[in-house]
């Protein structure tokens, strides 16, 4: 069996898409430079999906902004927010009807790839279109 220690504070990503927790430690910015501990446990059996993964992240607090991003990734992720060993804060990723400055156009040719510009994208049914070149993408080819 495997055994997780818990996190004094910090955050815990539960339910991320199977394989898609490394995508989320890097989105978070957490790589072999960050300083506390961190977990991550790929293809744990879950009930609802079969298998997913799950991130423990000690020493940091995923803001609104990165759930959004999370959610790009992962729309079923939960983010539990921990202080003092106890779950103080339970949330589920939302995608963002409006999303800016959080992602990146998948189109080489948008403005926004070649000028200093904030990235703007507004959700229509499952994909997101690009306020400037159009585009539309699903939210996972918004993050890379």
């Amino acid at each position: 069996m495997l055994k997780v220690d818990t996190i004094e504070q910090g955050t815990v990503i539960d339910h991320i898409k199977a394989g898609k927790g490394e995508k989320v430690l890097r989105m978070l910015g957490i790589d072999e430079d960050y300083t506390y501990r961190v977990a991550l446990v790929m293809n744990v059996s879950s009930k609802e999906k079969g298998k997913k993964d799950i991130v423990k992240i000690e020493g940091k607090e995923v803001s609104e902004r990165n759930a959004n991003k999370i959610a790009l990734i992962s729309p079923s992720a939960t983010i539990n927010i921990i202080k003092n060993e106890k779950v103080i804060k339970k949330f589920k990723v939302e995608l963002p009807k409006d999303l800016t400055d959080a992602g990146k156009c998948p189109n080489p040719n948008c403005i926004t790839n070649h000028e200093v510009s904030i990235q703007m994208f507004k959700l229509e049914k499952d994909r997101y279109r690009c306020h400037y070149c159009e585009r539309s993408a699903t939210p996972e080819e918004l993050v890379k």
